[in-house]
């Protein structure tokens, strides 16, 4: 194995590795309950969340903030409830989200 090769593994593991990690956190805090990659659900996709956030100063606070917290009039009409169990990995899942 050349050095490019084993570089690139190591990227496509360690990357693979949050991923795996993250849809672990969203499903422990069951935000699979309303959101999904892709699909609309009760509340907006997390790639919306991402394209909606992407280039706004502090975004992952303010997503981390908003999970622990709940929102209203954000992403439409229906107000995210507050998670504040969630907080120990928000931070982390809102990270994630921005990654998307």
């Amino acid at each position: 194995m050349n050095i490019r090769t084993f570089e690139l593994t190591l990227v496509l593991l360690l990357a693979s590795g949050s991923v795996v990690a993250s849809e672990a956190l969203v499903k422990k805090n069951n935000c699979i309950g309303c959101h999904h990659m892709t699909d609309k659900k009760v509340g907006p996709t997390w790639k919306t969340i991402a394209e909606k956030n992407k280039g706004v100063p502090d975004a992952e606070k303010m997503l981390a903030e908003g999970s622990v917290k709940g929102t209203k009039n954000k992403y439409g009409k229906v107000p995210m409830p507050p998670q504040p169990k969630a907080k120990a990995d928000a931070a982390k899942i809102a990270k994630w989200i921005m990654t998307l």
